[in-house]
């Protein structure tokens, strides 16, 4: 007896990108998704009046207000918890989602019973290819991903070769971005969803290593390819996102590296950063 289609609900995180929303919702519109499928967008008290556009323009989506700012982890878990389905898509508002993409995401996590997530090949506007996975952030871990990272961006030929090849290789990742990220509610609900004490950045990272743990695969599959416009939304206001940033990186040294979370913070006292 064949395997019934897994329910499906998309969990997009809005904060005053309300043109970049617009082009994501258009592309769901237009994609072949799961006949059961909930698109839930979390508004994070936006002031460009996304939500009433949302309620009048779009009424097929779950609007859903956040009554706060209450950063990325805390929205995406307010639209998990307000859905009921097999499978939970984390979505980035600058997305663009091509026609068959997620219905390949779902068939590429199914196949693999073992995995707990998996995520696409991401690509800026121009069609290069974002760095959207890597190892377990530890010091070392981060001064290499950097490296590669402004290398690549500077254009140095090797790097570009080196990102170019290495998106084209599938199979168990460390993390996957959380800008398009495929889950099982199961596995979602068994390590108790996004952890909250990050605001913004590194909750991705976080949440794969918590898969992990429990002894599950997360996935990257070059296979698909999705379209992101990345930092729209940290663009409207650059001061508060690099302070959000820094605080989630000191909270997940904190978690996962405690011996080297004081190193961490004298240094970035040391660099200016305002860590209150």
């Amino acid at each position: 007896m064949p395997r019934s289609e897994p329910s499906l609900a998309v969990v997009i995180v809005s904060y005053n990108v309300r043109a970049d929303l617009e082009r994501c919702l258009d592309s769901l519109a237009d994609a072949d998704l799961p006949a059961v499928t909930t698109v839930a967008v979390v508004d994070n008290q936006s002031t460009d009046g996304t939500l009433e556009w949302l309620r009048t323009e779009r009424p097929q989506v779950l609007a859903l207000d956040a009554g706060a700012n209450v950063g990325f982890a805390r929205a995406n878990n307010l639209g998990i918890r307000a859905t009921t389905s097999d499978l939970v898509l984390l979505l980035n508002p600058d997305t663009v989602v091509p026609r068959d993409a997620v219905r390949d995401l779902v068939a590429a996590l199914h196949a693999d019973n073992g995995a707990a997530a998996v995520g696409p090949r991401l690509v800026d506007g121009d069609g290069r290819p974002e760095l959207s996975f890597g190892p377990m952030i530890s010091p070392w871990g981060e001064f290499r991903q950097r490296r590669l990272v402004r290398a690549y961006e500077a254009g140095v030929p090797a790097a570009v070769a080196r990102v170019h090849a290495m998106t084209q290789v599938a199979g168990p990742r460390d993390w996957v971005s959380g800008a398009c990220l495929l889950a099982r509610r199961g596995d979602l609900e068994a390590v108790g969803l996004l952890d909250e004490r990050y605001f913004l950045y590194t909750e991705d990272v976080d949440l794969c290593a918590a898969f992990r743990s429990r002894g599950r695969r997360v996935l990257f599959t070059p296979a698909v390819t999705v379209q992101h416009r990345r930092g729209r939304s940290g663009a409207t206001a650059p001061g508060a996102t690099e302070r959000h940033r820094r605080a989630s990186q000191l909270a997940f040294y904190r978690k996962h590296h405690p011996a080297w979370a004081p190193l961490l913070a004298a240094w970035l006292r040391w660099r200016g950063h305002d860590l209150s």
